[in-house]
């Protein structure tokens, strides 16, 4: 009877080497949780922005840009689908992911969004960095390997 949400971005193992993950709620207008519920979101396209907090100098805020659709009942105050959406994470993991993204070409990438048990939209974020052509190569001839291994172990038994 839960309404199951899990929006996941699949292009995000494939173009980066993820080294953290944290898990953050989201800052949404009313009309944005019922798209979400809906499942019309997309984080395809997304990203992650870090973002000098306007009034503590040296803090930092963490926005994510992307696509909600609008909510199909909803009248004038329908939300605009493309706005920055702020992230709700503790001071010390800002300050963490803070340090790893600043210090070194590292990058914010959005995982996967669903809802929780309690009904509120997470985000799963990861830090990553970016591969190159070769490293996605040789992680699809070890993805082959593994498939052609379990294969022959399942035709032995």
């Amino acid at each position: 009877m839960a309404n199951v949400v899990n929006i996941k971005n699949k292009k995000a193992r494939r173009d980066f080497e993820l080294l953290d993950k944290y898990i953050a709620g989201i800052q949404l207008y009313g009309t944005e949780i019922k798209s979400i519920r809906a499942g019309k979101a997309s984080i395809n396209d997304s990203y992650c922005v870090l973002v000098p907090h306007p009034k503590k100098p040296g803090s930092f805020e963490i926005y994510v840009k992307m696509h909600i659709s609008e909510y199909s009942h909803g009248t004038y105050a329908n939300h605009e689908p493309k706005r920055d959406r702020k992230l709700l994470l503790n001071k010390k993991e800002i300050e963490k992911i803070a340090k790893k993204v600043v210090a070194s070409s590292l990058t914010i990438v959005p995982t996967r969004l669903f809802i929780n048990e309690k009904g509120i939209a997470k985000l799963e974020i990861a830090i990553a960095r970016g591969k190159k052509y070769h490293d996605k190569r040789e992680d699809l001839k070890q993805r082959d390997d593994k498939r052609e291994m379990d294969r022959l172990k399942k035709m032995r038994l």
